[in-house]
């Protein structure tokens, strides 16, 4: 095992099996586990997987995680924020997170959903897929998710100090807690990940804030009249870069 502590990070390059129950509960847990899905075990090619080891014998740490471990997850954190949840044996909810890609290509999915055991009715982020492309050319991870989805949940859970990450990966939601300052455990067994995720949570912790504190960033993101990136079209296709504004995070009660 590995640890390494970068402000209020603590990151452990392991197996999140046998850390988690040396660790104390959290606020909250907000993860995007392995989805298992045979699409990553075809080989690709020509798509954003290449170079990540799905060329011809898939991606070999894409195994769906056992029930007993999500059972673990859910007792870990007071509040759990799963992406990929309807994979998953997780328990029956009413309450959902989705995000909106504003996918334009039709063999794309055009949306992913989160399970949570947070109380509120269901809620939508939109941003554009191709934005995040746009912003993150250099990926590291072949699913990584964007850092103003993570800061998002994060905002939906205002009461939140604490937040684990279980699978890390390269260490999104850990950039996502140190600009808005929160104390953040992050998780991962692939040392070249885990690398990443120091990297980036470091390079994090070094720029300048872009909110005064964390209250002004979750204002941000939240409810009624408050805006985050959303959903752009051009002229010249889905791929072209840009931004645009337009109210978002209010999704239909149940």
């Amino acid at each position: 095992m590995r640890i390494e502590t970068i402000g209020n990070a603590t990151l452990y390059l392991a197996d999140c099996r046998e850390v988690l129950p040396l660790l104390p509960p959290v606020d909250l847990v907000l993860t995007d586990p392995p989805y298992g899905i045979k699409r990553f075990e075809k080989g690709f090619g020509t798509t954003r997987f290449k170079g990540h080891g799905a060329e011809k014998t898939g991606i070999e740490w894409d195994k769906r995680p056992e029930k007993e471990l999500f059972d673990q997850l859910l007792a870990f954190g007071a509040v759990s924020i799963i992406w990929g949840g309807n994979n998953f044996p997780l328990p029956t909810s009413e309450y959902f997170l989705v995000w909106d890609k504003c996918q334009t290509v039709d063999n794309f999915a055009s949306a992913e959903l989160a399970f949570t055991n947070a109380k509120r009715p269901a809620k939508v982020f939109r941003y554009s897929i191709h934005q995040h492309n746009c912003d993150e050319r250099d990926k590291a991870h072949p699913t990584q998710k964007p850092v103003p989805l993570m800061e998002w949940c994060l905002s939906l859970v205002s009461e939140a100090k604490t937040v684990c990450d279980p699978f890390m990966g390269s260490g999104t939601t850990g950039v996502a807690c140190a600009r808005m300052g929160l104390q953040f455990v992050g998780i991962e067994r692939e040392r070249k990940y885990f690398d990443i995720a120091c990297r980036r949570i470091e390079q994090a912790y070094a720029q300048p804030r872009l909110f005064e504190d964390a209250k002004s960033r979750r204002w941000r993101y939240g409810g009624a009249g408050r805006h985050a990136f959303a959903c752009q079209r051009r002229a010249k296709g889905p791929a072209a870069c840009g931004r645009s504004r337009l109210s978002a995070g209010l999704g239909a009660e149940d």
